[in-house]
């Protein structure tokens, strides 16, 4: 049975990317070539996104800045949608400036471009009475992110982990294991009303509250700033 998968390590998916991160790379036509060969993949291949999400996480505010302005020289050039490159970022970008930047950026083509898979939720419950649960949220195209995480309402979560994009048939279903608990389908949001409530308990704990979740903020309601 499926599980979530690994990630990727984000330094090594950095270096692999062919970013042109200065005047002089992007002088350098090869360099331009291979960088948007490597856009243009970005909508078929999932490994190549999974490498953008990893290796954008992985750069600090300048570097992303940087990034975007690359994309907003090039994307025109592509023959892709956008979506395709910019989405890969958006999954992990918690900036609400850079976050508009790049929804702007992505324009009427991420409407034509829309998922083609439903948003789903997974719950099981472990030996110790603590829930596992997987949130499955459509991307663009094909493409998915997944939140997994345990946890109880009254308590908050011992643990989250978010796979920024996955193909959906890589992603879990009912039926599936994870962390040795088998995950059945439930109504997304009976499923997020109780992820709601842990929320809630999480930060009344005074425990901070993991990243991961604040990608999610829009289905959770309003959640304390980092750090807080």
């Amino acid at each position: 049975m499926a599980a979530v998968p690994p990630k990727p390590d984000a330094e090594q998916s950095a270096e692999r990317t062919p970013l042109p991160a200065d005047g002089a790379s992007r002088s350098d036509a090869r360099v331009v070539l291979a960088w948007r060969e490597w856009l243009g993949a970005l909508a078929t291949d999932a490994e190549a996104a999974l490498a953008a999400s990893m290796a954008y996480k992985a750069l600090d505010d300048s570097a992303r800045d940087e990034w975007l302005g690359a994309l907003e020289q090039d994307a025109p050039r592509l023959g892709v949608p956008r979506i395709a490159v910019y989405a890969p970022l958006l999954a992990v970008e918690t900036s609400h400036e850079r976050r508009r930047r790049i929804l702007d950026a992505v324009g009427p083509d991420g409407v034509r471009a829309g998922p083609r898979v439903p948003p789903r939720g997974l719950v099981g419950r472990g030996s110790d009475g603590e829930h596992v649960a997987a949130v499955i949220w459509p991307l663009y195209l094909d493409f998915v992110q997944v939140l997994a995480c345990g946890f109880r309402t009254e308590r908050g979560f011992s643990w989250v982990r978010h796979d920024p994009i996955l193909q959906d048939t890589a992603a879990p279903r009912g039926g599936d294991s994870v962390q040795g608990v088998q995950l059945d389908a439930v109504p997304l949001k009976s499923l997020i009303d109780d992820l709601a409530m842990a929320v809630l308990s999480h930060e009344r704990s005074g425990k901070v509250l993991p990243e991961a979740l604040r990608l999610f903020a829009d289905l959770f309601g309003p959640l304390e700033p980092l750090g807080a």
